[in-house]
């Protein structure tokens, strides 16, 4: 099944679309994959990346949930606040 994507609904989210409200866990862990890395079309991005594997992990990504606690480790928490309004923002609208 191909993921669906939906247009950014943040300005920092400008390279590639984000997965729509059906993604799995899967879906959204690779996606946080390509931001974290800068890889694939995405640009480095690492509050991009940190909503995506919160989102990840709420679908039950264990992979997302090292990850997202990793990358915390290299964030500060103005950041890791607006990863989080990110991903209930992408809740709101999915």
């Amino acid at each position: 099944m191909q993921p669906a994507y939906e247009q950014p609904v943040q300005e920092h989210h400008l390279a590639i679309p984000l997965p729509g409200p059906q993604s799995t866990g899967e879906e959204l862990f690779r996606m946080g994959m390509l931001y974290s890395t800068g890889q694939g079309g995405a640009p480095l991005d690492y509050v991009s990346a940190h909503m995506l594997f919160n989102l990840a992990a709420m679908r039950g990504s264990e992979a997302a949930k090292e990850r997202r606690r990793e990358l915390s480790q290299e964030m500060d928490r103005d950041t890791i606040a607006e990863a989080q309004r990110a991903a209930r923002e992408w809740l709101q609208k999915a």
